[in-house]
């Protein structure tokens, strides 16, 4: 299911707005340990290409928390706003930085290998080991 609807959200403090047009309405959930880590849990995140426009950008601060992507944060008030491939500047936005919470789909759950036993969801999801996110790793 294509999207071409444009979403909008912001950081909890207001200083960082954004507005994306997402590749589709599917919602993933990674369990791998640096997500878990980073949010406390799981990160639910809508893949949104490099279609996404930030306003309040100095108030972005960014991780590189692998040699292939990043992790933006609002300075103000710490609301996680993205993982991005420093390659090619792809994003990752968790789903939560939306005003809108219609028409979502939770349909695939990457590092399923690492996910704890201490929880589960009740969606049938495709459930992948890993997901490769280091395009060079691919080759």
């Amino acid at each position: 299911m294509a999207s071409t609807a444009r979403h909008k959200g912001a950081c909890l403090c207001g200083a960082v707005s954004v507005t994306a047009t997402c590749n589709s309405h599917h919602v993933g959930v990674c369990h791998c340990s640096m997500c878990r880590k980073w949010g406390g849990g799981p990160m639910f995140a809508v893949e949104v290409g490099s279609d996404v426009d930030f306003k309040g950008a100095e108030h972005i601060a960014t991780f590189g928390s692998s040699e292939w992507a990043e992790r933006g944060f609002c300075k103000q008030c710490g609301t996680h706003l993205f993982y991005r491939l420093k390659e090619g500047g792809l994003y990752a936005l968790p789903i939560g930085l939306f005003d809108s919470a219609d028409d979502w789909a939770l349909t695939e759950q990457i590092f399923i290998d690492q996910k704890p036993a201490f929880y589960s969801f009740a969606e049938k999801t495709e459930q992948l080991r890993k997901r490769c996110t280091n395009p060079a790793a691919a080759a």
